[in-house]
């Protein structure tokens, strides 16, 4: 399988809607339950789900003789799609998915449950040709996009930074190309790109590669990028049981994450659920260290868990973008489209505060041990 066409989703701005999907039976609380859990293999901000996947997490949290299908989307309008018509029950997906999901109700009801992981600069990575001049600060390297040629995945979260950066330097590149992850590396190899916005592990790699250099991040304008927990509605009103013991796994996957000392467990579990990628890049996603003068972040993720006033405002800023540019069709999520009910009782029933934990950047030496 291509990996770049698997990397490429995030870019669901606009995702074509199967036809109606009736309501599901997921049986009675306390029954056996067959889940199909739907995730992108790379997007940094959603590896929860491959510790939870590696461990078996959910072996304990949910009814006895349940079974769990995992299934790799090869883009995020994959994930949404099988959601609606009902072939998956619950989605990792990044902010600009997991928000369109919820805005197709005439098709299937789908809401968000849980923050999954936020960070400065898992989406918001911009990176230039390595030939380009060494900017002094933020505002040089801004500037130097005027005129410039410019691609990146249109209606993505990748795109909605771009448009962060492009208005607070009030800057307009010659060429603004909706291209994919594959021709986009294609265009810095042949010298035809100067500039992309990409989202890890993606940035890692095109830039260890030697075929662009990171320049700025979200760290540089505050701005975050993240993921959500999604599930079907039907799910959550007949198997309450099943969507609590779901995220007490999700929890347990967070907090594995959050010791750097299962660093090595956690690569191996994301090593073993990717495909085309090099050890070097996946570790780099995560665990890098990256210096100031790049958008480096102490923290490269944290897990409020919970939806927390940054993940509301992130989303609140994502719909903003998406119906800016009529990738969903209304303005303001409608107030059930997030449901953050369920995540509370699990953090309050284990008397676990958040944010529940961070994953921090680490040296090189520590991807050998």
């Amino acid at each position: 399988m291509n990996v770049w066409k698997l990397l490429t989703g995030l870019c669901v701005a606009c995702v074509a809607a199967p036809l109606a999907a009736a309501d599901l039976d997921y049986g009675k609380p306390g029954e056996p339950v067959k889940l199909v859990i739907g995730h992108p293999s790379h997007y940094t901000a959603i590896w929860s789900v491959h510790v939870l996947h590696g461990k078996e997490l959910w072996k304990k949290h949910l009814p006895p003789g349940s079974t769990v299908e995992y299934q790799i989307g090869l883009q995020g309008s994959v994930i949404v799609n099988n959601m609606l018509a009902g072939k998956q029950h619950i989605g990792y997906l990044g902010d600009i998915p997991a928000i369109v999901s919820t805005t197709k109700e005439d098709v299937a009801d789908v809401r968000m449950v849980a923050t999954l992981g936020l960070g400065h600069d898992q989406c918001n990575v911009f990176l230039v040709r390595n030939d380009a001049p060494r900017f002094r600060d933020t505002a040089e390297a801004v500037k130097w996009i005027e005129g410039k040629q410019m691609a990146i995945p249109k209606g993505s979260c990748a795109d909605r930074f771009a448009e962060v950066i492009f208005q607070a330097g009030k800057v307009k590149p010659a060429a603004y190309l909706n291209q994919n992850i594959e021709v986009i590396t294609s265009g810095f190899r042949a010298g035809k790109l100067d500039a992309t916005v990409i989202w890890e592990p993606v940035a890692s790699r095109l830039a260890k590669e030697g075929l662009a250099r990171r320049v700025l991040t979200g760290v540089n304008f505050n701005e975050l990028d993240g993921a959500f927990l999604t599930m079907r509605a039907d799910l959550i009103k007949q198997r309450p049981d099943v969507v609590k013991g779901w995220l007490n796994a999700e929890l347990d996957a967070q907090l594995f994450l959050s010791d750097a000392r299962n660093a090595p467990e956690v690569m191996r579990w994301v090593k073993t659920y990717t495909t085309g990628m090099e050890d070097k890049y996946l570790w780099a996603a995560l665990y890098g260290t990256y210096p100031a003068d790049q958008g480096g972040s102490a923290r490269r993720l944290m897990f409020p868990f919970v939806f927390s006033p940054e993940a509301l405002a992130l989303i609140d800023k994502a719909t903003t973008f998406l119906h800016s540019i009529k990738g969903i069709h209304v303005a303001k999520l409608r107030p059930e489209a997030v449901m953050p009910q369920f995540a509370q009782q699990v953090l309050s029933e284990r008397k676990v505060a958040t944010p529940v934990g961070n994953v921090s950047a680490l040296p090189d030496a520590a991807m050998s041990q």
